[in-house]
């Protein structure tokens, strides 16, 4: 099983919960076993990872009680993201890939609307591909923004 945060320097996700990497926007939520942070990538305004609390690099390593906490947390984070950014659909997966080596896990809840479509003349798996090749990362302010409102609908 995955173990504390301490014990996975290098990994960023990790980093980023720990604060030895800048998190433009900070934590939006910490459950007891979950965290949500706006994605460092390159895939948009409003899009933000869920990961576990603890390093966790497969789903089958999740504790009885994460996954109890998994999916209505999901569901909670994709409807906040729906009412702050208004997309046409919120894409839910799961990433885990670091430079080629399975890494902490975490969900991508992004927004995508039909501007996005236009943009990158792909949707699903291809967008986010795309999206990753342009390299566009929003303003930390506007990611600031976001994650402001993020954490007032989440209360």
């Amino acid at each position: 099983m995955g173990g504390d945060v301490a014990e996975n320097d290098g990994c960023l996700a990790c980093d980023l919960m720990a604060g030895r990497v800048p998190l433009p926007g900070g934590n939006v939520l910490r459950t007891r076993f979950w965290v949500v942070e706006h994605c460092v990538g390159p895939l948009g305004p409003g899009t933000v990872v869920v990961k576990p609390a603890r390093h966790v690099v497969h789903v089958a390593e999740l504790t009885a009680q994460e996954s109890a906490e998994l999916g209505p947390l999901l569901q909670r984070v994709s409807a906040a993201v729906t009412e702050v950014t208004a997309p046409e659909q919120v894409y839910v997966c799961l990433w885990s890939h670091a430079g080629g080596v399975p890494g902490h896990i975490h969900f991508v809840v992004q927004p995508v609307g039909s501007e996005h479509l236009a943009r990158f003349d792909a949707f699903g798996p291809a967008l986010q591909t795309a999206m990753g090749e342009a390299g566009c990362f929003p303003e930390a302010a506007e990611v600031e923004r976001i994650c402001d409102r993020l954490r007032r609908v989440l209360g």
